[in-house]
């Protein structure tokens, strides 16, 4: 399929400037997830929804009600508030969704970004740097631009566009599923996070876990008097790094160079009270890759059953249990087929504004791909501007040429999926 006369219309209308501007507005709000600005930052999406001629459902997500669901994915941060936010162009079921999540991660160490501001929303030789520029910023400023072109042609969609904007995706999912359980619902959804040129069509899940290792405290003069925890953690975690190399044995040719796609991590570390003395508690936290269509229950009980062996076989741990716990965000694997129609007409969309066929992959992280494709039964995949590896890095940004390719095959898809007259 090439493009029609009313698609190349469509893309006359694209306004690159206030594309740019919208980004950058985004990213000079600090949206770190459990922060005032993952609140402000929805007000600012509101007001940008309203210029768009949006119709807007704007609401106080109940954080009681939605943690005692039964399907909660899971929270790593102490929230005092959440907003929903999703705009239509028209009443019905939207025939297409397009989402993004507004929350950022901390941006780290302030040397790491150099005299930059991590939130200046600074340009730079066709790059516009920021915490969020990448994750995932540039693929929400990109869908709204898909409605301000198509206001800007003055055409009419023939069924209903849907722009969902979320937060809390960085630490379980808060708000997509708020959003899904508020009743938003669509024929197909794409999420604009950062895919580096890829269509991405699945991801393995997250689950983040807590060991406590017991030991028995002693003068470190004296220390075979006490036990070490972090002496008898050693073995479990040799244990786990067992578990993840049987684990990624068999990996799927979606996930094509990716050689560890379910990775287990340990990202914290606390252990002892006094350099001097033995320590008598090691917490371990990290993350636990799930399967591509792995129960995270099953994933658990794996987890758990190496624990426990590792224990049994230790003379200290035998007696003197580690114990494992779950917090924090609990994602599971999505994966959307690769032949559903979606994925023909995005890569379609893709081809004839770019002239590239992109290769449909998974990735290796979890998003909230899995509650539109689960909890919604929404037919979902990944296209966004962006490279991953960016993310969450030092110096985030994007190529704004990247953000502009992705928006004009958006606004094709959104024509040809919702109808133009």
């Amino acid at each position: 399929m090439s493009l029609t006369e009313t698609e190349r219309r469509l893309l006359d209308h694209l306004d690159e400037d206030l594309l740019v501007e919208r980004l950058a507005a985004l990213v000079r709000v600090p949206s770190v997830s459990g922060t005032q600005g993952e609140v402000d930052v929805v007000d600012v999406a509101a007001q940008m929804f309203a210029e768009a001629g949006l119709a807007i459902d704007r609401w106080e997500i109940d954080l009681d009600e939605l943690a005692a669901d039964p399907w909660f994915p899971g929270a790593e941060v102490e929230r005092e508030r959440a907003l929903g936010l999703v705009g239509t162009t028209d009443e019905g079921t939207p025939a297409l969704i397009l989402q993004g999540h507004l929350d950022v991660v901390p941006p780290g160490d302030p040397s790491a970004w150099g005299l930059t501001d991590p939130f200046s929303a600074e340009v730079h030789e066709g790059r516009l740097y920021g915490r969020g520029a990448c994750d995932m910023k540039a693929g929400f400023a990109a869908n709204l631009a898909v409605v301000e072109t198509l206001r800007a042609a003055g055409v009419t969609l023939e069924r209903p566009l849907a722009l969902h904007a979320v937060t809390g995706e960085e630490d379980g999912g808060l708000g997509a599923f708020a959003t899904l359980r508020r009743g938003h619902r669509g024929d197909a959804a794409v999420l604009t996070e950062p895919t580096g040129d890829r269509l991405v069509v699945a991801n393995a899940g997250a689950l983040t876990f807590r060991i406590e290792v017991p030991g028995r405290s002693a003068h470190g003069s004296l220390r075979q008097e006490g036990q070490s925890a972090f002496e008898a953690f050693l073995p479990v975690h040799r244990a786990l790094l067992d578990l993840e190399a049987a684990r990624n044995v068999d990996v799927d040719p979606l996930f094509g160079e990716r050689t560890l796609p379910y990775s287990l991590s340990v990202g914290l570390v606390s252990a002892g009270d006094w350099a001097s003395s033995v320590p008598d508690r090691l917490v371990a936290e990290g993350r636990y890759g799930v399967m591509l269509g792995e129960d995270p229950a099953a994933a658990r009980s794996a987890f758990e059953d190496v624990v426990t062996e590792a224990s049994l076989k230790d003379p200290w741990l035998r007696d003197h249990r580690p114990v494992v716990t779950w917090p924090g965000g609990q994602f599971a694997s999505g994966r959307l087929d690769p032949g559903h129609p979606l994925v023909a007409a995005t890569t379609a969309a893709v081809v004839d504004t770019d002239g590239v066929e992109p290769p449909v992959r998974a990735e290796v992280y979890g998003s909230d791909l899995r509650l539109y494709s689960g909890v919604g039964g929404i037919p979902t995949l990944h296209y966004g501007p962006g490279d991953p590896r960016l993310a969450h890095a030092p110096l985030e940004h994007v190529e704004l040429a990247d953000v502009v390719a992705v928006t004009r095959a958006l606004v094709v898809l959104t024509a040809r999926c919702c109808g133009v007259r």
